[in-house]
């Protein structure tokens, strides 16, 4: 059941639902996320950064992608490739199998983002891979993203509905309110949901996309800093404002900051009360479980993906 974002985009938007975007390191995050996703009869997207393909190599990546299709056939599931820097990353995802990729011109001005993003839909395309572009700037830092907050800008809905039509993009990743990483907000979150009505009224059959939205979940973070962990202040997007985003029009959340939490949460939950493991399988075993019910509750509770399948 591996596909492209195209028909569960068509499916979420007809049914005003969101699919979870889950990004993947490891074996242990991926069995966690399609555990929960076949639990839940939830489509789902997994999808890998630079730096994690860097980390656990694209080959090693892809075959753990066809395990979890042997596992798991029940599941319709992309792999994406997330915040793709430059078309060589995105031809060479393409090229492994990948069913989606993300080019993000965002740091570029918008002329030279949409002759990049152009470039990278004409290949995508004829390999018969969808592509998802980003047209305004996130805060915060994510692996291999970093943007001040000073630089951080909302997106302008008519140059959306421009750069859609010019780059023939298959999805829009917008900039309304949300950054990267576990300090979202200073002070009351709010994101920009009337700039999101405009977007959908200038390009309604277009998905939208909305990144930097985890919720940095407070139980796992009060379970890092139990156990050891020093991230005071974190502070995401609230599960309400995530689920009226998935009511209003976006088709495809983003969630990485919450697993990074859920397992590192688990993992020091174990050194500290059993110092004396040292068995992997000791610990990875309930960060593996920490994952699937984190992505269970956004799929259930959150995205409004249950059983959509």
């Amino acid at each position: 059941m591996l596909v492209t974002t195209k028909e569960m985009f068509e499916n979420a938007m007809k049914g005003n639902y969101a699919i979870g975007a889950f990004n993947i390191n490891n074996m242990e995050i991926i069995q966690g996320i399609m555990d929960a996703a076949a639990e839940c009869k939830s489509p789902v997207i997994l999808q890998a950064s630079s730096s994690a393909i860097k980390y656990a190599r694209i080959g090693y990546l892809m075959k753990m992608v066809e395990a979890a299709q042997e596992e798991h056939p029940e599941v319709p599931f992309a792999i994406h490739l997330d915040h793709g820097p430059d078309f060589e990353t995105c031809k060479m995802c393409i090229d492994a199998g990948f069913t989606s990729v993300m080019f993000d011109g965002s740091k570029y001005d918008f002329e030279e983002n949409v002759r990049l993003t152009k470039e990278v839909v004409e290949y995508a395309h004829s390999k018969g891979v969808v592509v998802e572009a980003e047209l305004g700037t996130l805060a915060g830092v994510e692996d291999e993203v970093s943007v001040e907050a000073d630089d951080a800008r909302y997106t302008d809905p008519m140059q959306a509905k421009e750069f859609v039509e010019r780059t023939g993009c298959d999805s829009l990743a917008i900039a309304i309110g949300t950054s990267h990483g576990a300090y979202k907000f200073k002070g009351e979150a709010r994101l920009r949901f009337d700039i999101l009505a405009k977007v959908k009224e200038l390009i309604p059959n277009t998905p939208i996309v909305l990144h930097g939205a985890s919720t940095v979940i407070p139980e796992l973070v009060d379970m890092c800093n139990k156990y050891g962990g020093n991230i005071p202040g974190a502070k995401g997007v609230p599960d309400e404002i995530l689920n009226e985003a998935s009511k209003s029009g976006v088709s495809k959340i983003n969630v990485d900051t919450d697993l990074r939490l859920a397992m590192t949460a688990q993992i020091r939950k174990v050194f500290t009360e059993q110092p004396e493991a040292f068995d992997p399988r000791k610990y990875l075993t309930p960060a593996r479980e920490q994952v699937k019910e984190t992505v269970a509750h956004k799929m259930r509770d959150v995205f409004g993906s249950a059983n959509r399948i």
